[in-house]
């Protein structure tokens, strides 16, 4: 069984900067894909970023540049650095993965129907 908790989220000023995290119960995991995912109220989620196994990664346009997606094999965790954060970025945050053996094949991936296996979320608040 996986497992992904996120941990990391709460209430910034614009500008400001936070630092999500999402465990995984499961080492094996570490081979596959993994991403962050975002919904706000009465909006679609919204793949924010990605990263393969081979360390490649894909952003959305909204957050290129301001946020980046790492992973630290050794402590079986994954990450969400989020800098000059923007009202907009309000949304509750999600880790999602997907092993090496799916259909992504460890490649980096914003389609949130190719991920397994999905935390609880985060809610991050970015006040204006």
């Amino acid at each position: 069984q996986v497992q992904l908790v996120e941990s990391g989220g709460g209430s910034v000023q614009s500008g400001g900067s936070l630092k999500l995290s999402c465990a995984v119960s499961e080492y094996t995991y570490r081979h596959g894909s993994m991403g962050w995912f975002r919904q706000a109220p009465g909006k679609a989620r919204e793949g924010v970023a990605s990263i393969g196994s081979d360390g490649a990664t894909i952003y959305a346009d909204s957050v290129q540049g301001r946020f980046t997606i790492s992973r630290d094999n050794a402590k079986n965790t994954l990450y969400l650095q989020m800098n000059s954060l923007k009202a907009e970025d309000t949304a509750m945050y999600y880790c999602a993965a997907a092993p090496f053996w799916s259909v992504l094949d460890g490649v980096r991936s914003l389609r949130a129907d190719r991920y397994h296996y999905w935390g609880q979320g985060t809610q991050v608040t970015v006040s204006s």
